[in-house]
């Protein structure tokens, strides 16, 4: 069964706009300070990457609660690099996971590795990056 989600956007004036969904607060977005957009508003650039760190997280505490793994803290670092790749033009080329985990019993530590590793595996947004997208506009 599919799920669907739903995020819409407005400009606002030069290189920004809002993001909204329902039942979510709005989020100010722009263009990176790269492109003339703004300094201190999320981008499409950090969303992305974001999206990916997000998604591994959730994934890593959902596999690790249905393994009964005791976690004392996570946190993860993200770092995605943009380029300009030839013939297809500015890409997210590589996001680096820093994750970093604290576990109650240090006997899981191999089995808290394993749980990373299908994480990172079955984190639906890294396997979606290459998603079909389909523009259709309303004039």
């Amino acid at each position: 069964m599919p799920f669907f989600y739903d995020a819409d956007v407005e400009w606002k004036g030069e290189r920004r706009g809002e993001l909204r969904s329902p039942n979510l607060p709005a989020l100010g977005v722009a263009a990176p300070p790269e492109f003339q957009g703004h300094e201190g508003i999320w981008t499409p650039e950090h969303l992305y990457v974001a999206s990916v760190n997000a998604c591994f997280m959730t994934t890593f505490l959902a596999i690790a609660h249905n393994s009964k793994l005791e976690i004392v803290s996570f946190s993860a670092k993200a770092r995605g690099k943009l380029e300009k790749v030839e013939g297809i033009g500015y890409q997210m080329t590589e996001i680096i996971l820093r994750p970093r985990l604290v576990i109650r019993a240090s006997r899981d530590l191999e089995r808290a590795r394993r749980i990373l590793e299908k994480a990172e595996k079955n984190c639906l947004i890294s396997n979606s990056v290459k998603s079909a997208i389909k523009v259709e506009p309303e004039l």
